[in-house]
C-alpha cells in the first residue's frame, strides 16, 4: 500500500478507485495466464505476465516484478522456467487483495 500511497499524495479517492481497478481486472487477467499457458501458447502467455507484471508493480512488489519480467523474457523463449515462483506471486497477490 505504500506504493499506492505514494503515487496518489494522500488522495484517498484516487487509492480506492485504483485498488478497486486492480481487484477487478486481476482475477480475470490471471484466468486468461492460466488458460494461455495451458494451451502452451507462450507468446500469450508472455502477454499476461507482462500485464499481471505492472499490478505487481503497483503493489510495490520489487522482488516479484524482477521475477515476473525474467519469467516473461522465459516465455518468449518457449521455457517456463520460474513457472513456480511466479504463481506463487499470483496466490500472494490474489490473498492480499482479497484482505482489501
Amino acid at each position: 500500500m505504500s506504493y499506492i500511497q505514494s503515487m496518489s499524495g494522500g488522495d484517498n479517492a484516487f487509492e480506492q478507485k485504483l485498488i478497486t481497478i486492480i481487484k477487478a481486472e486481476f482475477p480475470e487477467e490471471k484466468k486468461v495466464y492460466y488458460n494461455n499457458l495451458e494451451a502452451k501458447n507462450y507468446k500469450l502467455t508472455a502477454e499476461n505476465v507482462h500485464k499481471l507484471k505492472h499490478k505487481i508493480s503497483i503493489l510495490g512488489l520489487e522482488k516479484s516484478y524482477e521475477t515476473a519480467v525474467a519469467f516473461e523474457n522465459n516465455l518468449l523463449e518457449g521455457s517456463t522456467t520460474l513457472q513456480d515462483e511466479f504463481e506463487s506471486i499470483l496466490r500472494i497477490m490474489t490473498n492480499y487483495l482479497q484482505q482489501l
